[in-house]
């Protein structure tokens, strides 16, 4: 097991409680994050801000991390999204729905911490879950 086989299930473990004072020890200052339905982020700031709505539209969101992966420099993962929206977020909004869609994640890591994370989420599972029919 490689030392960055933590990193990504750390953060969204940290994430998934609301813990977002622990990011300062899994992402770069800098950290650049690429992510679906308009919620990319520049920046550690930027990116507390957005799983802050995150967790007010989804209080339950959590990641089961199925398979990570590892190589230096490089982690990645497959995950199973979880929650139940009750509100809005990424352009989705839902009242009470719950889904449950994979997630794939990629990192590039520099000097242990993330400096460049890309999440790529089956948006389309999760419209059809919340009853948006876009």
């Amino acid at each position: 097991m490689s030392d960055l086989d933590g990193l990504l299930p750390g953060l969204f473990a940290a994430g998934d409680a609301g813990d977002l004072d622990a990011f300062d020890q899994y992402l770069h200052d800098d950290v650049v994050v690429h992510a679906p339905a308009g919620l990319s982020t520049v920046g550690l700031e930027s990116e507390r801000e957005s799983w802050r709505k995150a967790k007010l539209a989804m209080p339950d969101l959590h990641h089961e991390f199925i398979d990570v992966l590892s190589r230096p420099g490089v982690v990645a993962a497959r995950t199973v999204l979880t929650g139940t929206m009750v509100g809005s977020y990424g352009g989705l909004s839902a009242d009470g729905r719950s889904f449950k869609v994979d997630q794939a994640v990629f990192a590039h890591v520099r000097d242990g911490k993330i400096a460049e994370l890309w999440e790529i989420v089956d948006v389309a599972s999760l419209r059809e879950q919340l009853g948006d029919s876009r």
